[in-house]
């Protein structure tokens, strides 16, 4: 495995990214080439899916058996859960979030990519375009994942034909001009003998691009995070009240937007009490500034009553402060959303309840049609509804800020997570 030792290594830059497509476009075959072709797995981890694959009597050493952890996964040959799989190179580090190609998993798909810089979904070069790959795009779209690459995959079983990669990709083109997406790459990729994904295919020499993993080194991701609307949601009051920090009050957290310096200037939300940065503290000490996704604690000059729920903003560059939202919401429980019914909504650091005042419709993810029609909304659907909270949130659209523009629904009876809601 690759192994860095030192700063050097913790400091490198993550690279989070997704993967989704039809049952058997080769996600896991994919996910596998990756982490053995990088030496990204262990000789032993080899050596057991080797075995494996000579008892079922395949000619080829399965590497889709790296991923496909669970039991009922390998004996249906389908991913039916998010499964993450850590690797690195010398020039970045990476979290794979393989997700289901199911209707049925939706939820699924929605719970990995939520968090993730880049979506990778693949195609089947003989079957092309199909209704799940519009699904899985336009999840990537409403989920905000700023990019997007196309892998047409099992170019092998089409003799490595240009004239169906550049149909797949015209068609796919026309398709995604619908939704907003910032950046589509499209690589021709053969995962089962490794063709462009670790390195560049002389099978494919009509193909001018990167290499899948080239591709996913140096893309640039670090605008993809807003750093100009300052955002610090309060988790943690800390105060040591020991004889080394006796006045010590610190506000800690995650920053979720917005770079801070000591000396700005800044208002504290909900009160609108202004103040200035004394000091930040990272987990190495002092900071001359922070930026997001950093975990800190401010200090600042006035003694103001701030609690967990509390955001720290710009004077003026505020977040929307309301109690009537609108999201979008991805369903995850059998249990149906129940128009007046009520909720706990958690946003950042904050909870309160909250009521759903209507379903305004659901989409058809196949079809991106609205239905006004169907009001129910059940498990895996995706649908836009209008909510009241008990207290004021301060969020931001979706599009603006994933982190502020994001919350959860949870069930007040069994405590569970019934839904995962996007402000737009």
């Amino acid at each position: 495995m690759n192994r860095n030792n030192g700063n050097a290594y913790l400091d490198m830059e993550l690279l989070r990214f997704t993967t989704a497509g039809s049952v058997d476009d080769g996600k896991s075959t994919l996910i596998g080439r990756l982490l053995y072709d990088s030496k990204s797995i262990f000789e032993d981890q080899y050596e057991a899916i080797k075995l494996t694959s000579e008892k079922r009597g395949e000619d080829h050493v399965n590497l889709a058996l790296l991923t496909d952890g669970l039991r009922a996964e390998r004996e249906q040959g389908i991913t039916i859960d998010v499964a993450y799989r850590y690797f690195a190179t010398p020039k970045r580090k990476f979290i794979i979030a393989d997700t289901p190609g199911h209707i049925q998993y939706t939820r699924n798909m929605v719970t990995g990519a939520s968090t993730a810089n880049l979506a990778i979904i693949l195609v089947d070069a003989r079957k092309g375009i199909v209704e799940q790959t519009k699904r899985h795009a336009f999840i990537a779209a409403l989920l905000g994942i700023p990019h997007l690459v196309m892998c047409v995959n099992k170019m092998d079983l089409v003799d490595y034909d240009q004239k169906v990669f550049e149909t797949i990709k015209k068609h796919f083109q026309g398709f995604a001009s619908k939704l907003n997406i910032q950046d589509i790459q499209f690589i021709p990729i053969s995962a089962l003998h490794g063709d462009n994904v670790v390195d560049k295919s002389e099978k494919m020499p009509w193909y001018g691009g990167p290499s899948l993993l080239y591709l996913l080194e140096t893309i640039h991701i670090g605008s993809d995070l807003n750093l100009v609307d300052c955002r610090f949601p309060v988790q943690y009051v800390i105060r040591p009240q020991s004889d080394d920090y006796h006045d010590y009050r610190g506000y800690a957290g995650r920053i979720a937007g917005g770079i801070f310096k000591p000396g700005d200037k800044v208002m504290v939300l909900p009160s609108g009490f202004t103040t200035r940065i004394k000091s930040i503290d990272g987990p190495e000490g002092p900071v001359k500034e922070a930026f997001a996704p950093m975990s800190v604690s401010i200090r600042i000059e006035d003694d103001l009553d701030i609690s967990r729920g509390d955001m720290i903003v710009r004077e003026n560059n505020r977040p929307m402060v309301c109690q009537d939202i609108d999201i979008m919401v991805c369903w995850m429980n059998p249990k149906k959303l129940q128009l007046n019914g009520k909720y706990t909504v958690r946003h950042t650091t904050k909870e309160a309840r909250c009521v759903v005042k209507k379903i305004h419709y659901k989409v058809d993810v196949n079809t991106l049609h609205r239905n006004q029609d169907d009001l129910e909304v059940g498990m895996n659907d995706i649908a836009r509804i209008s909510i009241r909270t008990t207290q004021p949130f301060f969020i931001d659209k979706y599009q603006i800020n994933r982190i502020t523009g994001s919350m959860i629904l949870i069930d007040e009876g069994t405590h569970e997570t019934v839904g995962a809601g996007m402000v737009f």
